[in-house]
């Protein structure tokens, strides 16, 4: 009874490094194989916070830019005028500037093209440059969602492998032969299921942000194209309290194609 005692005073006394169940032991004793896939796991991790981040500050940046944009943009006499308020790498000041340059641009064509469809193509053309910039680094958030689980697995079936290897070597299945390679093959399919679901759900918040911006940028890409196809005749009302710039009522119809 007393021999029990002790041995178990000594087992609680000692340090948690002389854990051989620990995650660093499984990882030893798995080989390359479980190293290379932890790597990976931990890589893909790492990469899809980063990518998370960034996109949240580039997002963040337009968005406070188009709250800027509300506020008054459209109070200024002209579009130039306007766009030298705005900041230099304003994605709203690249609208601007496009709509301006192809304005100028339609009046060098030797081939006759009708102004509202070259506007349009270019202010399109500036738009979908905008959104693939904000798009960028989004798909390797999907793809480590759709296969981070399946790494992990793959490390935990060679887990499994090495465990039945063991049992079969010791002729029993002995929890000391089975304990290292399946606490490894568990830690594997943990660290898959950690990595996959904050990049799934990274992606779908970041493309639902991306979708919202999409909206704003394409609203303001009408105004501009109303007010560049009517020689500044027609340009939103900005109203306080307005969730958003109002067209004039007699231009509406103007404004409004696209």
């Amino acid at each position: 009874m007393l021999t029990t005692i002790l041995a178990a005073g000594a087992a609680a006394a000692a340090p948690k490094g002389d854990n051989p169940y620990g995650l660093v032991p499984a990882l030893r004793e798995g080989g390359l194989i479980s190293q290379t896939v932890f790597g990976i796991l931990v890589l893909m991790l790492f990469v899809s916070l980063y990518i998370l981040f960034t996109k949240l500050f580039e997002q963040q940046k337009v968005i406070n830019q188009y709250k800027r944009v509300r506020s008054g943009f459209w109070n200024a006499n002209s579009l130039r005028e306007a766009s030298a308020k705005l900041e230099k790498n304003s994605a709203y000041k690249q609208i601007v500037d496009d709509g301006l340059s192809a304005q100028e641009q339609h009046t060098r064509l030797t081939d006759p093209v009708e102004a509202h469809d070259w506007l349009h193509g270019s202010l399109a053309r500036s738009e979908a440059t905008i959104n693939s910039q904000l798009n960028s680094g989004l798909a390797f958030l999907a793809t480590v969602g759709a296969t981070a689980p399946f790494i992990g697995l793959f490390g935990t079936v060679i887990g499994i492998y090495r465990a039945l290897i063991k049992i079969g070597a010791a002729g029993q299945a002995s929890i000391d032969a089975v304990a290292g390679p399946v606490g490894e093959a568990l830690i594997m399919t943990a660290l898959g299921l950690v990595v996959a679901v904050p990049a799934v759900l990274a992606y779908n918040w970041l493309q639902r942000r991306n979708k919202s911006i999409a909206e704003d940028l394409n609203a303001f890409s009408n105004d501009v194209l109303g007010y560049l196809a009517s020689d500044g005749a027609v340009r939103p009302v900005v109203r306080k309290g307005a969730a958003a710039p109002a067209a004039k009522p007699a231009a509406a119809t103007t404004t409004a194609a696209r």
